[in-house]
């Protein structure tokens, strides 16, 4: 079954009397190059079980079954599952499975359904809940690699290098534990209903170890939101509104002890930068 063709996609949504929901951000994509170059740019193989959020109607789950060992796509919206169904019939390596990714116990899924196998992540993933999901793939340690299809805007923010204006907050996140590269486009006009926007397909690959060494990453962190918590102001201004409970001279002394000048922004600023500014905080 061509599940890109678009003949065969509206026969087999009518068939099961489904419609598009606007809420849940279902844009299936109906060119069959899309699904295949997203696979083999998630380079699964017979050593992989893969992990796929949002499969819609499974093209992307089709492309993945021909190479990876194993392949798991759970989709919140029941009104789809009868069509996975029928269209994943014969593929044995396919599993599917019911929920909401953001309320899985992401390490428990592994151990259940990808024992033996390398995890990785492979989806096209709803716009909505990309941050959140990306969090909680990136905070399970079990993926070595997440290859997703996302909003071009938010691709290029995340794979912007740290210290470049682009980034941000959860860009810094992202490069602390993964090594990211936006791959390429996919126009509007290759899915039904066309969103209003360009996608990129993202690859995270996860890092042997984090890109700074740091004695709390909790506090990293904070220091790292507190910077971009008033983003157009100034670094000392922004921890400042942040984090009240610091003396506006100390973060001061702590920026200028670290070689930064003062009218410096959070933007500016490399993991290295936030690795030795969170310590000096810190003292």
């Amino acid at each position: 079954m061509n599940l890109c063709d678009l003949e065969t996609l509206r026969a087999l949504l009518s068939r099961h009397g489904f419609h598009f929901s606007r809420s849940m951000g279902q844009n299936f994509l109906i060119d069959g190059e899309i699904p295949r170059s997203i696979a083999a740019a998630s380079q699964a193989d017979e050593t992989c079980g893969v992990l796929e959020i949002g499969p819609g109607v499974g093209p992307l789950t089709a492309e993945l079954s021909h190479r990876a060992g194993k392949v798991v796509c759970v989709e919140l919206d029941e009104r789809l599952l009868p069509i996975l169904e029928e269209a994943m019939e014969g593929r044995e390596n396919v599993e599917i499975l019911w929920g909401d990714i953001l309320k899985m116990d992401l390490s428990q899924l592994v151990a259940q359904h990808f024992s033996g196998l390398t995890p990785i992540v492979c989806a096209n993933l709803p716009y909505n809940i990309t941050t959140p999901v990306l969090t909680s793939l990136v905070e399970c340690s079990s993926f070595q690699s997440i290859t997703v299809l996302i909003q071009k805007e938010v691709a290029q923010r995340l794979a912007a290098p740290p210290g470049s204006s682009d980034g941000g907050a959860f860009s810094l996140f992202l490069h602390y534990h993964m090594e990211v590269e936006r791959l390429f486009d996919v126009p509007p006009e290759k899915f039904i209903p066309a969103p209003k926007v360009t996608s990129s397909v993202l690859r995270c690959v996860r890092r042997a170890a984090p890109v700074v060494a740091v004695e709390d990453e909790g506090w990293l962190f904070t220091v790292i939101r507190g910077a971009f918590f008033l983003r157009r102001k100034t670094l000392s201004n922004s921890l400042s509104a942040a984090m009240p409970s610091l003396d506006k001279g100390a973060i001061q002394g702590a920026i200028a002890a670290c070689g930064l000048p003062g009218t410096v922004r959070g933007e500016n600023l490399t993991l290295s930068d936030f690795a030795r500014l969170a310590r000096a905080l810190r003292q």
